[in-house]
């Protein structure tokens, strides 16, 4: 997709898990605001898993696209969720962006969303701007997946730090050379 062109949001699918409705409520209409097609919610992941289950399969083509989820729920937690997502042997679940939004945190808790293969983390209470971003990222820009021994979700590696030295990747072998020879 180039800049230029225009995602149709309408064609999305997106299930927000929290264990409160006002939250929910809050998050759908923002998310019909932007344009979204279908906004499904659950009350825990328990729910969720239901309705990922029965809903992304090849065979009916109305896969949820993303999950928004809350961290701390109860019956099952979002951990617990983004650990079954992750692991599922179905291409169309293991794969599903999911975006967990908490008023919990901390750096710990956003490096083990991280490390358990969660694509972003929004804190609440969320703006509708702050989703806007982030729902677009998502869509807009997959981060590639990578499978190791201990770890299977998107690429963790997405800051671009700064290099504020000489690129000698693009130097001449013979300027590489007098670069050396100088010390």
């Amino acid at each position: 997709m180039t800049a230029d062109e225009v995602l149709d949001l309408s064609k999305f699918t997106i299930l927000i898990v929290d264990d409160y409705s006002f939250v929910s409520q809050i998050i759908a209409a923002t998310l019909k605001e932007m344009g979204i097609g279908r906004v499904l919610t659950s009350e825990n992941g328990a729910q969720a898993k239901e309705q990922i289950q029965a809903l992304n399969n090849f065979e009916n083509g109305s896969n949820i696209d993303v999950v928004i989820m809350d961290w701390l729920m109860p019956v099952m937690d979002g951990r617990a969720l983004l650990q079954w997502i992750r692991q599922s042997n179905k291409e169309t679940i293991k794969f599903l962006p999911v975006v967990v939004c908490s008023a919990y945190t901390s750096g710990s808790l956003v490096s083990e969303t991280r490390d358990l293969g969660a694509n972003e983390v929004i804190v609440k209470p969320v703006s509708a701007a702050e989703l806007a971003k982030r729902i677009q990222r998502t869509i807009n820009s997959p981060r590639p997946f990578v499978k190791s021994k201990s770890f299977f979700g998107p690429d963790r590696r997405r800051q671009n730090r700064a290099f504020d030295h000489e690129d000698r990747r693009k130097a001449k072998p013979q300027d590489l050379k007098a670069h050396y020879e100088q010390k």
